[in-house]
């Protein structure tokens, strides 16, 4: 077993460096502002590009009041994106958690190929039983920034087979030690995303390994982390 602190800086770099050249960096949770980030989805998505994604997920907030008329524009310019991999999706925000599956079969008629939930971060008030009820969901794919999940949500995660997340966001990063702890005891298959506003939030690829190293995840652990983006990248490609 390697642990990180055994690892000097170069070291680090070129782990990066292999991850990126054996499966590029994914970042799929990011906002435009269609919610609460800054840019168009088009330009925002030719930024990620232009930097030197593979693929990208745009994921804005989203409950009932607004699903209908955001996830047909996300839609329309994740469609035109050219030179990366545009996955429209949304981020169910604050639904009370006997809503969320509901509010997820919706999103997903609505074209959302890509569905994860606003967890219970410890910087927000997220309503108590809503990561439960996003790992039970049929159609949820990721609990974003679960917080301090417990040990029975992350057996319903194992079970029903949800990704869960390590985030770059400030105040919701700093639960990423007990979550990567919690995937690591239960199985859990994690994926490591900038939850970004603005282009000037984009991680890449090195950075995304420190937040998995400050996490204290172990080198086999995020580079299972970097495959699990590619593998999502995959069941899009065949949906299409």
């Amino acid at each position: 077993m390697i642990l990180w602190n055994d690892i000097m800086s170069d070291s680090i770099t070129e782990f990066a460096d292999l991850m990126n050249e054996k499966y590029g960096r994914c970042d799929l949770h990011t906002h435009t502002f269609l919610s609460d980030g800054e840019l168009l989805p088009a330009e925002h998505i030719r930024r990620a590009g232009a930097m030197g994604m593979k693929a990208i997920a745009i994921t804005d907030h989203a409950s009932f009041s607004n699903m209908e008329y955001i996830i047909p524009q996300i839609v329309r310019d994740c469609e035109i994106a050219e030179d990366i991999i545009a996955i429209p999706g949304v981020e169910l925000t604050h639904i009370p958690p006997s809503k969320i599956n509901e509010a997820a079969v919706k999103a997903r008629k609505l074209g959302a190929e890509w569905i994860i939930v606003h967890g219970e971060t410890i910087v927000e008030p997220v309503k108590e039983g809503t990561n439960a009820a996003a790992l039970r969901s049929t159609e949820v794919d990721m609990l974003a920034h679960p917080g301090l999940m417990s040990e029975e949500e992350a057996e319903i995660a194992f079970d029903n087979g949800k990704y869960i997340e390590i985030s770059a966001r400030k105040g919701h990063s700093l639960t990423n030690g007990h979550v990567a702890a919690l995937a690591k005891k239960h199985h859990l298959s994690i994926m490591i995303n900038s939850d970004a506003h603005t282009s000037e939030d984009f991680i890449d690829t090195k950075m995304a390994v420190k937040v998995a190293m400050g996490a204290g995840m172990l080198r086999d652990d995020v580079e299972k982390a970097f495959s699990n983006h590619l593998s999502m990248i995959k069941k899009f490609r065949r949906n299409h």
